[in-house]
């Protein structure tokens, strides 16, 4: 699993190293900012400590949160691999291909936008209408029954109805689960689930929770993808809306896609955009931005659209109509953890 994902990373780098890497030279050490030094030259290209920060950023989150000293010889040894490979690829001329020539000028617009939007996004999501927005969502957001239960999850029917047996003649249930359960943090836990929603648990296990009273535990089993299960509800409760710490990045995202949408009519009605089908005849459909944006925090906020390395989508739609996609660094500063 390890190796799969710094195989992505590297990856995901060699498609990246070329658009900051590739016309950079070689300088003395001491022109680099002491607070940025360079960390690599390949064949008189270098790369500076906030290349490889970049880098990081737009990796997948496992290596994101893996050890520092872990990440940082094999992500950088993947960038200079990248560069060598795209040193090599111009020597070859390849990015004089057409069809190179089509991507790399897409890719180009793509980090353009980006950057434009988040610059927008930056100057106008201050924390006060952050806090506005999230005041009216907490206000407005739907009040969710919550549940807290207990599990048993054994591989086989028998066991469980075993375990049902072992309950109706008074057995406790977290002792039990800690001595019968597979699930590695029921053991420990006593089968402590928490509080949950329905829709965060499988439907046949959400079902039968939901189904049972304070403090009774199901009395056939129930079976799931997982194997088979004996659950208890130990309380149920009102759900809360999200805290602000919680919320404010998806607010920050929707209202993002609220400035783009804004912009995008107003380039629109300044400018000409012409639309062809493939058969290269005038295409006829809605501009982009012809209906309403969502207003902000009137609905429960939902992750928008991002746009990871390779292209991988990230959370939930909404938003404006065909804005194009939000990297993760488009939300303001203070909200990148």
């Amino acid at each position: 699993m390890a190796c799969r994902a710094f195989l992505a990373v590297s990856l995901a780098v060699f498609m990246t190293v070329p658009a900051f890497a590739a016309d950079q030279k070689a300088t003395p050490a001491s022109a680099a900012a002491d607070n940025d030094p360079v960390v690599a030259r390949v064949n008189g290209q270098i790369l500076h400590r906030s290349d490889l920060e970049l880098a990081l950023r737009n990796a997948p989150p496992q290596i994101q949160q893996a050890p520092r000293e872990q990440v940082y010889p094999q992500l950088l040894n993947s960038m200079a691999n990248g560069m060598l490979l795209a040193q090599a690829g111009r020597k070859a001329k390849v990015d004089t291909i057409p069809a190179v020539k089509a991507q790399i000028t897409i890719a180009d617009n793509e980090i353009i936008a980006d950057a434009f939007v988040a610059q927008m996004a930056r100057a106008q999501i201050t924390e006060a209408k952050l806090r506005d927005a999230y005041d009216q969502y907490a206000k407005n957001a739907p009040k969710e029954e919550e549940v807290s239960a207990r599990h048993i999850l054994v591989p086989t029917e028998q066991e469980a109805k075993d375990v049902i047996e072992q309950l109706k003649k008074g057995a406790d249930f977290a002792t039990l689960a800690k001595d019968k359960t597979t699930d590695p943090s029921g053991k420990t836990s006593g089968g402590d689930l928490g509080y949950f929603t329905k829709a965060d648990m499988v439907p046949e296990f959400a079902n039968a929770a939901y189904a049972l009273k304070k403090g009774e535990f199901t009395q056939v089993p129930v079976h799931t993808q997982f194997g088979w299960h004996v659950i208890k509800l130990e309380d149920r409760r009102t759900g809360k809306a999200g805290t602000y710490e919680q919320v404010a990045p998806q607010i920050a995202s929707q209202m993002t896609q609220q400035i783009v949408f804004q912009k995008l009519q107003e380039l629109r009605s300044q400018g000409k955009v012409e639309l062809f089908g493939p058969d290269g005849k005038p295409l006829a459909m809605a501009a982009p931005g012809n209906s309403p944006a969502p207003a902000a925090a009137q609905q429960q906020p939902t992750a928008p659209t991002l746009s990871l390395p390779g292209g991988q989508p990230a959370g939930g739609g909404g938003g404006a109509a065909n804005a194009p996609k939000l990297s993760p660094a488009t939300a303001p500063d203070k909200l990148q953890r």
